[in-house]
């Protein structure tokens, strides 16, 4: 398998993952849930650069950004105050399963995207 193609499905994964968490942030109460056709446009925007981009350097980039913001999900909410009865409470596995998810992929993504972006960098191909 392309190293390209191993950086667009953990991204899409990533994305997938992001995107359940926050569901279920906000299911949760812990992220408010309001209308946001701004976070919609985000998600629309990581998807375009995943699915078309990939083999440049702005779809690295964004790659790489998805992997940040997945890889540090874990690090923001296990440091909370409330983690612990959160893992305890009802849907309590699923939200920790998503955080030890999110944390090995998007460590996986960004790893990848910022080799992709070096050998860009340096002229070889992924």
């Amino acid at each position: 398998m392309k190293p390209n193609a191993i950086l667009v499905v953990t991204s899409l994964l990533s994305i997938l993952l992001l995107t359940l968490h926050v569901t279920d942030d906000i299911v949760r109460g812990i992220s408010k849930a309001e209308s946001s056709n701004i976070a919609l446009v985000v998600l629309a925007v990581l998807l375009y650069a995943t699915l078309v981009l990939p083999e440049r350097r702005s779809g690295h980039v964004v790659m790489l950004l998805i992997g940040l913001f997945a890889a540090g999900m874990p690090v923001i909410h296990m440091r909370g105050a409330h983690y612990p009865e959160i893992a305890r409470s009802a849907g309590g596995f699923f939200f920790v399963w998503t955080l030890w998810a999110l944390g090995g992929l998007g460590g996986a993504t960004f790893l990848l995207s910022a080799r992709g972006l070096w050998n860009l960098q340096r002229g070889r191909t992924p």
